[in-house]
Parts: structure tokens; sequence; C-alpha cells
């Protein structure tokens, strides 16, 4: 007997309604009560060879409300009437099943043309106005296509043949690539690309790869397929949302996606979705291809169109607009968050200088592994041309470091403790130009924490003129030098080694 089954609970205390059966019918459709304010769908029971299935709730002209499904790995949707203003009293919820052989060039529910211009326009409008070109408040501009018609216009499917080219896989190396499923009696072929869309984030991985993630399409219907694979070296499209495991994030627009190589892991944090706004963070793990979502630690608005900039392992989020509420309209941020995912945190640093007005929809590049240049955004009705830097040539946190005076403008620090591992990099800070310059001392390449470090007036070592003569007492000239000793790894690992070098030769390196 086949246990898998597809359940439905409408309204918070209403009981599961098995909808779907393994060895029955592979599509229902059934009336959601008018009272019900709340949908979920969810699967119990081993998959096999079934895919996905595809969820629609559509109102009494069946124009799609919001569209989602689920997977082996995503086994629950719910959806809420405020969070679709266009949610009435007639709805009904429509389910397919999905079956066949999962594949890499697979791909879940092909759109239609239909299901591309179903979800209709958002009314902002007051009620009975009817008219949808009345002008929204800032805060809801902030969803909208700037293009403005051009979101009204169908994107049409792309119609041709599944290549079954090498391009195809994931991140697997070598072989055949796997074929696409059957496509069925009455079905539709697969895309063999992304629909139209706008709002997404597209990442780069590596010189062949590239992950598109989210978006939004005609009549501001979110993608139902959100989440590609590019291969540059063809030019070739891959769908792959459900070869993910683990919970995917929830459809969106304005959020980021950025890669760090040194985890090979992408991080995509906020965005928003009609009048909901995400402060979350989800990190997909391009090796095992699994997504988890981060329970971090301090405050962090929800924000979209903002801009994230990886900098030695850390997220540097900067601007974008965020709710505020009603009757306000949403506002623009000009603060800076950092999120350190080896602590799983966000915290604000201490910046100096003059920062960049609020602004969204601006654009941030790393430039010569220590600088931020942001250009451009908006925040209603003032679009910006000007342009900032903010110099990050500083110290990554630490305790358990060791500092020195070397002149009376700078000062040195090497060393210490982040929280995980003993460091071994150094830093001297001007105080003149209030700025960092990290040196390389090969002498220091040791990790170490807990150490200590002095400046001394030293003189040359006593010259001998032999073993019978009495010792020379002219010891040269006195120079200024760095002397290190002891410390620890963390490890385990005590030394009590003592390392100088000579002041003259850190001034010369900043």
């Amino acid at each position: 007997m086949d246990d898998f089954g597809v359940f439905a609970v409408f309204g918070v205390n209403g009981p599961a309604q098995r909808l779907l059966s393994g060895d029955g019918s592979s599509r229902v459709a059934v009336a959601v009560p008018p009272s019900v304010r709340q949908v979920v769908l969810f699967s119990s029971g081993p998959w096999g060879e079934r895919i996905c299935v595809n969820a629609e709730l559509n109102d009494a002209d069946r124009m799609p409300i919001t569209i989602g499904k689920i997977t082996p790995y995503n086994k629950c949707l719910s959806w809420e009437q405020w969070e679709e203003e266009t949610w009435t009293g007639s709805v009904i919820l429509n389910v397919t099943l999905e079956r066949g052989t999962l594949s890499l060039a697979g791909h879940c529910a092909p759109l239609t043309a239909r299901e591309l211009n179903g979800k209709r326009k958002r009314e902002h409008a007051t009620e009975g106005d009817g008219d949808e070109n009345k002008p929204t408040k800032r805060g809801e501009e902030e969803n909208v296509c700037p293009n403005g018609g051009a979101a009204e216009r169908a994107t049409p499917v792309r119609k041709g043949r599944v290549q079954n080219k090498g391009g195809q896989k994931l991140f697997s190396s070598g072989g055949d690539a796997t074929k696409a499923k059957g496509t069925g009696e009455g079905s539709q072929p697969p895309l063999v690309s992304p629909s139209g869309r706008w709002g997404q984030s597209l990442c780069a991985i590596d010189a062949q790869t590239a992950i598109l993630i989210g978006g939004q399409g005609a009549r501001m219907q979110f993608c139902k397929d959100p989440m590609w694979k590019l291969c540059t070296e063809d030019k070739s499209w891959v769908a792959a949302e459900t070869l993910a495991e683990g919970p995917t994030p929830e459809a969106r627009i304005g959020h980021t996606a950025i890669y760090d190589p040194d985890s090979r892991r992408i991080f995509v944090f906020g965005g928003s979705k009609n009048r909901k706004w995400f402060n979350d963070v989800h990190i997909l793990d391009t090796q095992s291809w699994k997504w988890t979502m981060v329970e971090a630690q301090g405050k962090v608005p929800p924000l979209a169109y903002h801009s994230c900039s990886m900098f030695r392992g850390e997220l540097f989020v900067l601007g974008g607009v965020f709710p505020c509420p009603n009757p306000e309209p949403d506002g623009c941020s000009d603060s800076l968050y950092i999120f350190d995912p080896n602590l799983s945190i966000w915290y604000q640093p201490i910046v100096t200088g003059d920062m960049p007005s609020p602004r969204s929809g601006h654009s941030a590049c790393v430039m010569q592994e220590r600088k931020i240049y942001v250009f451009g955004g908006w925040d209603t009705p003032v679009c910006y041309n000007d342009m900032y830097m903010l110099d990050l040539g500083k110290p990554h946190t630490r305790d358990w470091h060791g500092s020195a005076v070397l002149s009376d403008t700078k000062f040195l620090v090497h060393g210490g403790y982040n929280g995980n591992n003993a460091l071994s990099d150094t830093f001297i800070f001007d105080i003149d130009t209030n700025s960092w310059t990290e040196v390389t001392l090969p002498q220091l390449a040791v990790p170490r924490a807990g150490h200590s470090i002095v400046t001394m007036e030293m003189a040359e070592h006593p010259r001998f003129s032999g073993e019978d003569e009495d010792v020379d007492k002219n010891t040269g000239p006195v120079s200024r030098t760095l002397l290190v000793f002891g410390g620890g790894d963390n490890e385990g690992n005590f030394y009590s080694d003592l390392t100088t070098v000579a002041v003259e030769e850190l001034r010369d390196l900043c």
C-alpha cells in the first residue's frame, strides 16, 4: 500500500484533509471556506518517483492569486489572506501531482502562458474606485517594476527542445548530461531557460557557473521557476530548485545573493514579497547543494533593494528600503550592518567620515580587497549619481592580541583570537590619516594569542676582539626594536620564543 498523501488544513483550527493519495487521482480542486484566512498544504509519506506537487489559489474568475509547490525537500506551503490583496471570499485551491523520475534537467510544472499572465495587478485604489492607474504610496512603489507598463505584458514561454549538454549538470564533472523527464500526454515541455523577471539575484560561483534566485514576472506574479543554474560555457540553463535539499527561501524580490569562495556558500539576505518584508539569512552550500536557514543573533531590520558585499568572510549590508507602520510611507536606510557567519551574529560597526544619505536600489563593489564603492540609488523623489568609498582596511574582530607604539603617530596590532582561530596578521594604524595598513612580517607568521609585545631601545651586540682580549665596550648605535614573546595557538600549544623586528623596517612597510 502506498502511504503517500497530500493534505490541507483550512484555518487555524481546521482538521487536516487528505486531498490526494498515492494510488488515486493526480489532480484535485477544492473550495476554500469563505471564513478561512489561512491555508496550509503539506505531504506525508515516501515520495518515491514523484517530483513535486503544484498548488494554486484561484479566485472566482480562475485567475491565480498565488502559486507554489511542495517537493521531497520542501514538504509544506502556507498562505495568509492578508499577504494577498486579491484573496476574496471565493477561492479555489487547485493541487496537481507531478510523477516521473527526477533528473538534473527536469523541471517541475513548467509555466504556461495563462500562468504567466494570470496574476492580476494589485489594486492600490480605494475600494470601489476601480482605477488601476491611481498613484500609490512610495512604499508600495518599491515593489513595482521600474519599467512600469512593461511589466503588464505577458512574458512569452520559450519553446524548443531540451538541450542535453554537459553544461546542464550542476556541480559534477564528466559523464553524459542527464536527460529531461518525459512530458507525458497533455503536459507542457519543460522550460529550457528562465521566464522573464526582474528583482532577482544572479550570483557567480566560478568562471563557468552562476546561480539565479527569485524574481517577479508579468502582472506582479512571483516566478514559479525561481532557481536556475547557468553554464557560461555554452550559455545553457538548468532548472535547479527541486534539486536542493533543506528549506528554500520564500519567493521574493529585492534580495541579495553573494558567494563566499572560501566556504563555497551562497548567502541570500532580505527582500520583499507584496507587503511582506524579510530580514532572514539563507545559505546554500554549493558542495552539498543544501539550504540552511540561519538563526542569527543581533538586530537587523527587514530590508529590500539594499547592497550586500562580502569582505573577509562577512556580509556588509548597506542601505535599502524598509517598512514603516501606516500611515507613514516606507523609508530608506543609511545604516551599515555586518553579518558574521562564523558566530551567526549581526552587528553595526563604528564608522567615520561622511556617510551616504538614505537610499535603496544603489550598487556596491569591493575594490582592491579593502574598499567598498557605493554608487547611485534613490530615495523618492531623489535619484542619486554620487559615489562613496568605505575603507575596510582594518583588522578582523579579535581579542588577546598584542599592540605596541611605533612612533608619535603610529601603533601596531598583531595576532589575537577571533572566536574560532588564533591569528597571525599585523596592522599599523596611522592616527593622522585614521587609516589601517596591513603589513606582512615573515618573522611573525605563526598564529598566536595571549602573547606580549613591547618596543625597546636596543643596542647592537658587543663586538669581541678575541678570547684573550677584553670585551670591546663600544656597543654601536641604538635602534628601536619590537619584541614579541610567547602566546599560544588556542589548540593546546604554548610558545616560549622571542622574536625581534626593527621598528624602522615596519615604518618602511607603511
